[in-house]
Parts: C-alpha cells; structure tokens; sequence
C-alpha cells in the first residue's frame, strides 16, 4: 500500500517488480536495471521522507502496515502472560497487558491494539479503550508496584472510545485514575508511542518516566480532523490543523514533551518491522539502564516534577 504522496516511489518499485519477472534477453541487462532503480527508489524515498509535512507524518503513523504492538510483544518479549479483566465489568481487547520478560528481566507490559484483519479490528475497537481497558491498567500497575516490575506501556490508538456506553460507565474518571496511578508507582515507566498517539486514550498511558516515540509517529491532544471541525466546522481543514498541533516526534522533541526519538528505517516503520523492532529494543534498554539505578522515591518525584514543569510552561 502506498500513501499519495509516494506516487513516484511507486511507479518505481513497480517497474522493478516487472523486471524481477523476466530474463535477460540480450538488449538488456535486468539485473544491471534493477539496481540502477532500486538506487533511484532509495534516494526518492530518502528525499521524500526526510521533508514530510505534518499531515504526511499523520498518514505515515496511521499506515496500517506499521508494527502493532502485537508485532512488539512478539519479538521483543519472552515469557508473555496476558491477564485480562478489570475486575469491575468486562475484558477490553482494545488493551493487551501482562506480564513478559525483556532480556531476561520481569516487566509488566501494556499496550493499546488496533488489530490486522477486520475481525481483529472490530474486536479491539480500532484501537480505541472502553473504561474497563484503563481500569485493567491500573490494576498491573498495582501489581507492578507491588512486585517492583519495571512497566513498559506502547500506545497506538486515535484516542479513547468516546460511545454513549463508555461515558456512562466513566470514561474520563478512567482515564484520569490512570493518569494519577502512573505518578504514583514507584518503578520505572517508560512509554512507547508506536503511530498514533491520540488524546487522553494516548495520555493515561504516557504519563512515564521516559517518552520515547517513533519517529514518523504523532502524538497530539486531539486528532486533526478534528480540531479542524471544532476550529474550522469542517474537517477539510485538516492539513492545517496538523501543521497548527505541533504533533510530530521531531516538535514534541522541541518542546521536550518526549525524552527521545527512535529512528525509523528507510520509507518508516512499515516497510521495515524487523530493523524498527530493533531500534525499539535498543532504545528500551538505553531507557531501563538510566531508570533502574534511581530509588523509587527517585522516580515518582522526577516523574511528577517532569509533568508538572509541563503544565507550567517551564519546559516550553
């Protein structure tokens, strides 16, 4: 799948998947060819993605080829054992969490899913938690806390499910007890925005110690589409409300909303799973290493003064 601003990528890669299929025939040399456009593929999609507009970047993080945070747990944790419930109402598959290894050591890990196949997607709501997804939050960082585990969360997720249900059955009472359980565990936090990061759905749980982002995810207070139809009154005006948001990875870096920005392979994360994994891995360790050698107190008061400067305007 290729985003519209791809086009000449596209035609690129196309005429090399033609070349693939025939043989040499003497007037030309196919291998020779094929490497002359795979340069010329390269170089485009270097170009092309080193001047991404805001709104570019909201397409690349929402591509639905991109890592999930199924594809994370798969190849960067050991030893899963997911725990579902909140223990009040019901199960939220929009929510994986759980507890795994990570080079050996214990972690608690959380994460928002949006699902490959259209059942999956349907089943995890897109991505997008009821009250109940949160609650089970809360509850393993409880047990990260009680059983000092290191909680790592990945968040990918256009914002929480805003559904008549979900409000009646406290939507923001959730997402704000999640906020307050994160500045109050007493073991590292580190939170990984893998695409989208939308909203108080994304916020509850990238309230961390360490914010790390990829880099052609966004992560904003609202989407686009629509702080254009609040600003604008029609979500048409999109485009400009991206480049208004500051949403990018390399503007909340700015800003230093985020602590660190992970490097995407060439043409970003989709067309590479294997090297942006890694990437992630290193990133996570770096992350781990710093955080494990503070004190609990330590890190529930740099967490809190981190956010709290936020709020101030100090940081901005």
């Amino acid at each position: 799948m290729f985003l519209e601003f791809e086009k000449q990528i596209a035609e690129l890669e196309g005429k090399i998947e033609e070349l693939r299929h025939l043989s040499d025939d003497g007037d030309i040399n196919i291998a020779a060819e094929i490497s002359r456009l795979q340069k010329k593929a390269n170089q485009q999609l270097k170009t092309t993605y080193k001047k991404l507009s805001p709104w570019q970047k909201v397409q690349v993080a929402r591509h639905p080829n991109r890592p999930h945070f199924k594809d994370v747990s798969k190849s960067l944790f050991s030893d899963f054992i997911p725990l579902a419930g909140d223990r009040y109402f019901a199960e939220d598959k929009a929510i994986i969490a759980g507890i795994a290894k990570f080079n050996d050591q214990s972690v608690v890990i959380i994460g928002t899913e949006k699902g490959d196949t259209t059942e999956e997607r349907i089943e995890a709501n897109f991505g997008m938690a009821r009250p109940e997804g949160y609650r089970k939050a809360q509850r393993m960082m409880d047990i990260a806390n009680q059983f000092r585990l290191p909680i790592l969360t990945f968040i990918d997720t256009a914002g929480a499910y805003p559904g008549i249900g979900a409000e009646e059955r406290g939507q923001a009472e959730a997402i704000a007890k999640t906020i307050e359980k994160s500045l109050i565990v007493g073991v590292p936090l580190i939170a990984v925005i893998l695409g989208e990061g939308g909203s108080g759905g994304a916020v509850a749980l990238a309230t961390a110690n360490k914010v790390l982002m990829l880099e052609h995810a966004i992560y904003s207070v609202i989407s686009p589409e629509g702080c254009a139809s609040i600003l604008w009154r029609s979500s048409s005006h999109a485009t400009e409300a991206a480049n208004a948001l500051k949403l990018t990875a390399q503007d909340l870096h700015t800003l230093s909303i985020i602590d660190s920005i992970i490097e995407e392979p060439l043409g970003a994360a989709h067309r590479d799973h294997s090297l942006t994994i890694h990437n992630l891995e290193k990133a996570i360790e770096d992350s781990l290493a710093d955080l494990c050698s503070q004190s609990g107190e330590q890190l529930i008061d740099n967490r809190r003064k981190k956010f709290l400067n936020m709020y101030a305007g100090k940081l901005i």
